[in-house]
């Protein structure tokens, strides 16, 4: 004759219940919670010194565009295509002119003494007044 074993009271089955379940759901909701708004502030940070690497790039390709050709170009496409000069040495700028963080063009106006250099996101400006 076959035994037939029966399960004893005091075997589990494997596995988690319901309730284990959703207890790790909640605290690693509990801990995404607390995580983001420390990233957020981390974001508009990374956005902003990415603008100002641009801006400075774009001033020393400015600059070296000025020591060619012996003023500021009248826009930032000079920096990329030749205006139309024989001492043009470029492009000053690899890959285009970038946009910055927020999608939008970098605003470039040349003046008297220099040249003004902006971004909408930033509240600081850059002027390099001769």
């Amino acid at each position: 004759m076959k035994r037939i074993r029966r399960a004893s009271k005091t075997h589990r089955r494997a596995g988690f219940t319901l309730i284990e379940i959703l207890l790790v759901v909640v605290i690693i909701g509990i801990l995404v919670g607390m995580a983001i708004p420390r990233l957020g502030g981390r974001v508009r940070q990374a956005e902003e010194a990415r603008a100002r690497a641009d801006i400075q790039n774009i001033g020393m390709a400015l600059r070296l565009y000025e020591l060619d050709m012996g003023e500021y170009p009248g826009s930032l496409d000079a920096l990329v295509n030749n205006p139309g000069g024989s001492r043009w040495n470029g492009p000053y700028l690899e890959g285009g002119i970038p946009r910055d963080p927020w999608g939008e063009s970098y605003q470039y106006q040349r003046t008297d003494r220099g040249y003004t250099l902006r971004s909408s996101g930033l509240e600081s400006d850059r002027d390099n007044q001769r």
